[in-house]
Order: structure tokens, then sequence, then C-alpha cells
């Protein structure tokens, strides 16, 4: 292997294992460092890091066996995960996978732990064929999970609960909404063709890539012709029922895909509130690369006192705070920094959020429930509990079915919509 390889590779283990101790640390993977000055370098930091969080299960499962004593070190411990992880490539050598780890601990200021990086994968390869057969017999490393994971949604999904898992684990497709202010799906999809992009429909407005690439490559991005969103997302604004003149409240709408699609769809008087200032900032920069106008605010939706001016919405879209398992592929760091407890936890927000939003909902409106989650706990509980408590609240049927259980053409989403009697 040429130097100039070498160097990369123990640069991209490093950026890596830094990346994937943040995680570890509890640091979500879109805040973990991952940029090393050098575009194409990044780009490997960034794939070897996804793929070690989707395979932590196996990786967890081989350091039991190989290494008898807790590793201390979160950076030695991400090291190897992430040095595993590139052995199963094949991408280099193992010689040089293993010897470029070792280089990678000493970039890391861990030449401490050289000599046990060394030894822990060349223990692996010695007993390679048997260590790889024997950590499938646990299920977090069979379907790279967390057992209490796959125990509910074995209890949730008895004949999907696999499916599920094994979605969980591939890569997301890339889809984009087409902003039909701006152009029509067909010529856009016109406009595709005509620069080498293959794409096909799965929605009304939903055009999915055959491969991904930087939003910066694709046609009429910038001018605001096209955003990325799953297409089980671009259901949202089609379920609300839209009519021209309506106030319509999204509750949670950070970054503001939904937010925007409904500007797209209907004209109507739209308020998007998120809490953080950080993310309602990127929901107002969305709508302005899109040409769209609507208000923004900061502000809890969970307590309307603070920013309620008295007028009813028609509609509402309560996109609440989730686990987000059904989106674990785009963000497979979720797997692992989650609890089971955490479940409850978001539930007893949810409730919150539908409680305080439905006081502001006009009679005869509509409010969407909406999750990114695949446990029946955040979802079709929840509308269980909230039709218990609120007597003038009805389901209605939902066009496609409540459920979007996460396949090769989007993610996990549940959708409930309820209406209002006078």
């Amino acid at each position: 292997m040429p130097t100039h390889v070498q160097h990369a590779l123990s640069e991209s283990l490093a950026g890596a294992a830094h990346a994937v101790a943040a995680v570890l640390g509890g640091a979500s993977l879109s805040a973990a460092p991952v940029s090393t000055g050098r575009r194409s370098l990044d780009a490997a930091v960034q794939d070897l890091s996804y793929a070690t969080l989707r395979d932590y299960g196996v990786g967890e499962a081989l350091l039991a066996r190989l290494v008898h004593r807790p590793i201390s070190d979160a950076g030695v411990r991400a090291l190897l995960l992430v040095a595993l992880r590139e052995l199963t490539t094949g991408r280099a050598a193992d010689y040089a996978v293993v010897s470029q780890a070792v280089e990678a601990a000493e970039r890391m200021g861990l030449a401490r732990a050289k000599g046990l990086v060394n030894g822990v994968l060349r223990n692996y390869l010695r007993g390679r064929q048997a260590l790889d057969r024997a950590v499938l017999e646990s299920e977090p490393a069979r379907f790279r999970h967390p057992q209490w994971w796959i125990d509910r949604l074995r209890r949730d999904h008895p004949d999907r609960w696999q499916a599920i898992l094994e979605a969980g684990n591939g890569h997301p497709p890339m889809t984009l909404r087409v902003n039909v202010r701006r152009t029509s799906v067909a010529a856009y999809a016109a406009r595709l063709v005509e620069t080498g992009v293959a794409a096909r429909p799965v929605g009304p407005t939903a055009l999915r890539l055959d491969h991904a690439r930087p939003v910066a490559d694709l046609p009429g991005f910038a001018d605001g012709e096209v955003s990325v969103q799953d297409a089980a997302a671009q259901r949202a604004a089609g379920l609300l029922d839209l009519e021209p003149g309506q106030r319509v409240l999204d509750a949670c709408a950070a970054p503001g895909g939904k937010a925007a699609h409904i500007l797209e769809s209907a004209d109507v008087e739209l308020l998007a509130l998120d809490a953080d200032p950080a993310r309602s900032a990127r929901i107002a920069a969305g709508f302005a690369r899109l040409g769209l106008r609507g208000e923004v605010r900061t502000a809890d939706a969970g307590e309307p006192a603070s920013w309620h001016d008295g007028r009813p919405f028609q509609r509402i879209l309560l996109d609440a705070p989730c686990t987000a398992s059904g989106v674990v592929r785009r963000h497979p760091d979720i797997k692992w920094l989650r609890r089971d407890a955490d479940v409850a936890a978001f539930a007893r927000q949810q409730d919150r959020l539908a409680d305080a939003l439905w006081q502001v909902l006009a009679p005869d409106g509509r409010m969407l429930y909406a999750t990114c989650s695949v446990f029946r706990e955040e979802n079709a509980d929840r509308i269980d509990a909230f039709r218990a408590r609120h007597a003038d609240a009805t389901a209605l049927p939902v066009a496609g079915g409540a459920e979007c259980l996460p396949d090769e053409e989007h993610d996990g989403f549940f959708y409930a919509l309820l209406a209002k009697s006078r």
C-alpha cells in the first residue's frame, strides 16, 4: 500500500474513532467531530463512523470476547471498534489496517495503547471465523440493535419486527420534494435526466434518487426548486386536507420540511413554532430559499399562553418529539444513545403537547399527530389515551394507513388525524 494511502487510512481511523468516542460519551453523531479539512477524507471518516455505529452491537460483542478487562478509555474503545469494522470492508489488507490502527492510536495521543490495539486486532484475525460465528449468538450482534429495542419491536410488531430491524441497519433512500410553486414534478424530473441523475416518483411531489448525492449537485436546489425530504414525511401536508385561507400551526416545526411543504401546497396562514432559537432560524432560512412566506417563532408549543394570540387554528400539525426509532438508518447513534426508559419520557411529552394544542384548535378543526417512531407506546397508545381524555376528539381515517414501517422507499412514520367536534 502506498505511503500516502496508509497515511489517509490512519487519519480516517483516528477521525472516525474521535466521532465514535464522542457518541459513546453521549453526544449525537451529527455533533461529533468529523472534519479533517479534506473533503475526500471527511467522507471516509463519516462513512466509517456511521458504519461502526450501525454495527456497534457486533463490535461490542467482539470486544467482550477479545478483551477480558473493561476498556476505560473511550478513545481506545472507539478506535478498536472502527478498526474491527474496517477489517470487514476488505478495502485494505488486514495487516495494513492493523498497522494503521496502531498509527492512529499515536495520532490520537494514545501511544500507551498501541500494544493493546495491535494485540486485540491480531487476536481477532487469528480467530476470525470462530469469533464471527460466536458473536451472532447474541441478538444485539445478530440484529445490530440493543436488546430492549429488539424486545419492544417483537412485542409491538410480531409479524414485522425482523424486517423493521433489517431496514434500520440499511442505507436510507435520498428523496426529493419538488416545490410546485416554482416548477412541476415532470419538469424537474426532466432536468434530472438532463444532468444524468436517475430518479423515480414515490409520491405526488416526491422523486427518489437511485444514488444519493450532495445537495449542491442538484439542479435548482439553491433556487428553491427542490428540497430533500423522505417520502413518508411528505405525507403530512396531504393528510391535513388544506384549504386556502386556513390558519395552520406547525407546532414542532424544525427543521422545517413539513412546514415548507404546507406552504408549497396551499395559500394558508402558517405559524411555525420551535423551542430552539437555532432550529427556528433554520426554518426561516428554508422558507427564504424556497420563496415561501410563513411566520416563525421560538416558543414551547406546550405553553400556548406564551405565544397564542387567541385566534384558533383550523389545522394543527403536531410532529411530536420522539425516539426517532423509525429513522435510525439515518442516525445510527440513536440506537445506542436511547434507553428503554426514554420511550415513556417521550410519551409524557407527547401527551403534554397534544393536550395543550387541542385547546387552540377550532371546533371542526383537525390535528394531525405524527412521529418518526415505530414504537406503539409513542403512536397508537398515545392516540388511545388522548381520546380517552378528550370526548370531543374523533379519529378520522388516514389515507394510506396510519403506520409507515421503514422499507426501501421510506422511513418509519406514524400518523393519526383527530377531528374536534363543536
